[in-house]
């Protein structure tokens, strides 16, 4: 576990979601605190807060919770395999072999593509939006009444 503790509202205005996103995402399953209070509130750690921060860049560029879901997961496994070369596991059998390795890496590289295919798509969207508010700023400077000196 990486230490500190965090309770929700801290965690929301961390990474700037409601409290009623993160308990979505809670029951979704996207995300679970990893710990709970005496008094049964929730705790995050970093890894959390990282974790949502995932889900909340996914968001604006359409992907659903299933994908969300599908990419934590393959990095999460990803991580453990890398948390356990870290370790020198003694415990082959829990180890990716090349392939499942190579399937998750490939999983990750299919999400990177598409990911990047929507920012380019909002980049023209966002160009098509400024182009309009410069429309309008035009037609407001050209029907503006003249100011007398």
């Amino acid at each position: 576990m990486d230490g500190k503790h965090m309770q929700i509202g801290e965690v929301a205005a961390r990474t700037e979601l409601s409290l009623r996103t993160i308990r979505h995402y809670e029951e979704t399953g996207l995300v679970v605190p990893s710990a709970r209070s005496r008094g049964g509130f929730r705790l995050y750690t970093e890894t959390d807060v990282a974790r949502l921060m995932v889900i909340r860049r996914m968001k604006p560029l359409g992907f659903t919770l299933d994908q969300m879901r599908d990419l934590l997961d393959a990095t999460d496994r990803l991580d453990a395999d890398d948390a356990e070369d870290a370790a020198n596991a003694t415990n082959a059998t829990d180890r990716l072999d090349a392939d499942e390795r190579e399937a998750l890496l490939e999983r990750v590289r299919t999400y990177r593509q598409a990911a990047a295919e929507q920012v380019e798509k909002l980049r023209v969207q966002l160009s098509r939006a400024e182009d309009f508010a410069d429309t309008l700023s035009a037609r407001l400077d050209r029907n503006a009444p003249a100011t007398r000196v």
